[in-house]
């Protein structure tokens, strides 16, 4: 009985410590949940927020890209779209020419308006149009070769080499630079202007190893480029100009036993070489007594052009370049011209000075312009040395 009666005590002991023990647990319990409920209401609170941002941000990103890239800038800039391009290749090609703001949003936003049956070739696009005009005109479809927008003009130095009528080009019209570039590569395109013009160009067809076939035969002088010109049209009209220049004296090159690529190369070269008329001709004799006495031309015109660069002095590791175009390594013409001569140079090498003086040597003082000629090596260094003053002056 008393046994009975301790097992009972200690039962109820036992709960009451049970009892005890478990209603703090429930209580921590309530508030783990409550905090955990809190951390999750902060964090689904939180990616509202971040939500709400990135959709705000998000709109207001393509709402701008949406706009014209400059509504203020009306100059037009000449893409071209090439065959079998998809549509975000069109659209990276506009973002880079920078006639839209977001190639992404351009490609995104005309596929949601069904607008994307673009067509290859070349467009005048503007900074300041809509999206929905230069999908418009993309619809429409360009033209086949870049085209001239507005009327302006073309002024071509004398002296210039393709590399820099190229830039010329580029600032002046429509056309880029790597787009004159690429037709002074174009062999159908040469090869049309040689039939057009043979007395011109036929010699120049023939030469080897030249760096472009035309270099050269695109005269110096100021074009007109009327709205819609094409690059082909512009390039023509430089040719013709020089043929028209060259025709009253077709016969007296071919008295001259020089072929007209062997004038104009000559011509190049007196055209950097001397400044004045007397100088040129003076120079152009000095030339034609080194070939006839079959030696090199020695012109450093020669060798910029070899090295491609118009640095102002020349190293030792310059003149050793290996390229047909240096003269200082090379006997006879070379390839081809070095640049567009003008009429003066031409005439020049076409009726020299002073050749029965039997110059060979000529050198220039840089500070003053005046040339001096010898006939001999020992005459050539006491010219060098009467000048090397103010010659080093200029060079530094």
């Amino acid at each position: 009985m008393n046994n009975n009666q301790d097992n009972q005590d200690q039962k109820n002991q036992n709960d009451s410590q049970d009892q005890g023990v478990n209603e703090p647990n429930r209580s921590e319990q309530k508030q783990r949940k409550s905090f955990s409920k809190h951390v999750i209401g902060g964090v689904v609170g939180i990616l509202i927020a971040l939500l709400v941002v990135i959709g705000v941000l998000g709109y207001r990103y393509f709402d701008n890209a949406t706009q014209p890239y400059d509504s203020s800038d009306k100059r037009v800039v000449q893409v071209d779209i090439p065959y079998g391009a998809n549509g975000k290749k069109i659209a990276d090609i506009l973002q880079r020419e920078k006639v839209i703001k977001s190639g992404f949003v351009f490609e995104y936003w005309t596929k949601a308006h069904n607008l994307s049956n673009f067509h290859a070739g070349y467009y005048q696009l503007k900074p300041s149009m809509s999206l929905a005009q230069i999908a418009k005109a993309l619809n429409k479809g360009g033209s086949s070769e870049p085209v001239q927008s507005s009327s302006g003009k073309v002024l071509i130095v004398e002296g210039s080499q393709i590399k820099t009528i190229a830039k010329t080009v580029q600032k002046q019209t429509d056309f880029t630079s790597a787009e004159f570039l690429a037709l002074m590569k174009d062999q159908t395109f040469i090869k049309s202007l040689a039939k057009k013009y043979p007395q011109l160009l036929n010699s120049a067809m023939s030469a080897k190893q030249v760096r472009y076939r035309l270099e050269g035969y695109l005269f110096p002088a100021t074009y007109v480029v009327g709205k819609k010109t094409t690059l082909k049209q512009l390039v023509t009209q430089m040719v013709s100009k020089t043929n028209d220049e060259l025709k009253p004296y077709y016969a007296q090159i071919k008295k001259s036993k020089m072929s007209v690529q062997e004038v104009m190369t000559l011509a190049s070269l007196v055209e950097r070489e001397g400044s004045t008329t007397k100088d040129r001709r003076l120079i152009a004799g000095v030339f034609l007594n080194r070939l006839d006495a079959k030696w090199r031309l020695d012109s450093d015109i020669s060798v910029f052009y070899a090295i491609n660069s118009n640095k102002s002095t020349l190293t030792n590791k310059d003149l050793q370049t290996d390229s047909p175009y240096n003269l200082r390594l090379n006997l006879g013409y070379g390839p081809g011209p070095f640049n567009s001569p003008s009429l003066t140079s031409i005439k020049a090498v076409l009726d020299p000075a002073q050749r029965s003086k039997d110059y060979m040597y000529f050198v220039a003082d840089l500070k003053t312009g005046d040339v001096y000629y010898a006939k001999d090596a020992a005459g050539h260094a006491a010219n060098i040395k009467k000048v090397s003053k103010h010659n080093e002056a200029a060079e530094k």
